[in-house]
């Protein structure tokens, strides 16, 4: 694994948002959502999150997801991606959101 810089990790932009609306995406290649995070001073922000295995779409909104928001945008089919949502793989390979353990201000950054 390659080390970074604090300096590196400094421009790495992740922030906690509420995710308040999921859609089903069928033109994505593999099983996603269209989700819409609200960032706090960023705004709602939209993502495509490949997490069909682990969540259904009315459990969505509410929910709060980590998030990298500093990313170029990415067209992912007919739906443009702002930020990527993060999560970690199970066992299986099936992605689970990455969250904090608590209720926390939208748009806050990770220390």
């Amino acid at each position: 694994m390659e080390e970074i810089s604090w300096d590196d990790f400094r421009k790495v932009d992740i922030r906690i948002g509420t995710i308040v609306e999921a859609k089903e995406f069928p033109e994505a290649k593999k099983p996603a959502y269209q989700l819409w995070i609200d960032l706090g001073e960023l705004g709602i922000k939209k993502s495509s999150a490949q997490i069909t295995d682990h969540y259904q779409l009315n459990a969505l909104p509410g929910k709060q997801v980590i998030c990298i928001c500093n990313f170029p945008p990415k067209q992912i089919g007919p739906f443009m991606s702002e930020v990527l949502v993060t999560g970690f793989e199970d066992s299986k390979g099936a992605i689970i959101l990455a969250t904090g353990d608590e209720k926390i201000p939208n748009g806050k950054k990770l220390h």
